[in-house]
């Protein structure tokens, strides 16, 4: 097993393939990641997320077809899990002191991502300011694309895990472990995964810290019912990244297993008490 790593997407970005390959094959996984993260990555002002936060309620903006990507997947999961998943929280975020404030959305009335609306396959406008905010879901995305280019290499099986969003594929069977809510030192295994993708959301070390809450109740009106605070592990295996990632905001939101969402998106829901 060959192993790489590197800090990437506010995390460690670990890249693991069971053959002998290439360096530039996974040198090719990595820079996919950071163009991702260079493209949709709300800390850094010149992003193109930025770029539509500030302008797409004035004008039509163009955007490259990755981002076009995972804002068609965020806008399908909101359908489909009646809104619990929206991207259109970063004011949120940053008035927790989560996120760095590049825009200032005092006086207007913003939107989600219910208002993004597709012109054509890569152009975009939106109906209202909105303050988008990606990161849960853009690295589930980042993880399949880092997982598509190392197959299509020749690369048969591996692993890519970005802070425990993770995707295994090939025949290789892996053991997959998550951190106990009640102990954050210790693992526990929940099973092994082929040829599947797991994330986990959680408050592991936010509430060490006393921060607020990065897991945001779209519908919340203020303080009490917006940050959502939680000792649990919520956990979801996906055939792809993008919807796992994104799933596990549902299942913390939700509290439900069998919430309707998860089947069509063919997912399973792992919820581990505290």
């Amino acid at each position: 097993m060959i192993t790489r790593c590197k800090p990437l997407l506010g995390t460690f970005v670990e890249i693991s393939v069971d053959q002998e390959t290439k360096q530039t094959t996974i040198d090719y996984a990595f820079k996919a990641i950071e163009q991702i993260q260079g493209l949709m990555g709300f800390h850094n002002p010149a992003s193109e997320l930025n770029y539509i936060n500030r302008y797409a309620h004035h004008k039509a903006v163009d955007i490259h077809p990755w981002t076009a990507q995972v804002l068609r997947t965020a806008k399908q999961v909101h359908r489909h899990s009646r809104g619990l998943f929206n991207c259109g929280i970063g004011h949120r975020l940053v008035a927790a002191g989560l996120l760095p404030r590049h825009i200032d959305f005092t006086n207007h009335n913003l939107g989600g991502i219910e208002d993004i609306c597709f012109l054509t396959t890569e152009l975009i406008t939106s109906s209202r300011p909105v303050c988008l905010d990606l990161g849960g879901i853009a690295k589930g995305f980042a993880v399949d694309m880092a997982v598509k280019i190392l197959i299509s290499e020749g690369v048969s099986s591996g692993v890519v895990n970005a802070g425990g969003d993770l995707r295994v594929f090939g025949d290789q069977v892996y053991p997959i472990h998550i951190r106990n809510p009640n102990n954050y030192s210790e693992l526990i295994e929940i099973g092994s995964l082929q040829n599947v993708a797991l994330a986990t959301s959680s408050l592991y070390f936010s509430k060490r810290d006393e921060q607020e809450s990065h897991l945001i109740n779209p519908f919340g009106q203020d303080e009490s019912d917006i940050y959502i605070q939680s000792s649990d592990s919520y956990s979801i295996i996906a055939k792809e990244c993008v919807y796992a990632d994104a799933l596990t905001k549902v299942l913390a939101l939700s509290k439900q297993a069998n919430h309707p969402c998860f089947a069509k998106f063919s997912a399973q829901a792992i919820r581990i008490a505290a």
